[in-house]
């Protein structure tokens, strides 16, 4: 039996995405994307939750998310978990669990190309 990492969301951006470059000159874009869940609870009222996932860009996907991606925006991601740790400045570890992204299409109409590239 074989391994599988894969998660699909679509959502909504919280934010623009922040794009930074690493030393040796690859571009890499974060962004916060907001997924709704939705339910009746045992009083028949709707309730909602919303779950904020931490999703990483690279390459030309990042470039995509730079030009064609705003915060409001619908778009659709699929990729892989993947939990990074790190000692922060007060010595304590730290993890923080990200999607990393190899698919963006963006789903609202008109508003630019709805898909990164290399998706």
């Amino acid at each position: 039996m074989s391994n599988l990492n894969k998660v699909m969301l679509i959502g909504r951006v919280g934010q623009d995405p922040e794009v930074r470059y690493t030393k040796s000159g690859q571009v890499v874009a974060d962004l916060r994307l907001a997924t709704n869940d939705f339910w009746k609870d045992k009083q028949g009222a709707r309730q909602e939750r919303t779950e904020w996932h931490s999703i990483v860009l690279w390459g030309q996907q990042a470039e995509f998310a730079q030009n064609y991606i705003k915060k409001g925006r619908q778009i659709y991601v699929e990729g892989r978990l993947q939990t990074r740790d790190w000692t922060d400045n007060q010595n304590v570890k730290r993890y923080k669990t990200e999607v990393v992204a190899n698919t963006v299409r963006t789903l609202d109409r008109g508003e630019g190309p709805a898909e990164g590239a290399g998706a």
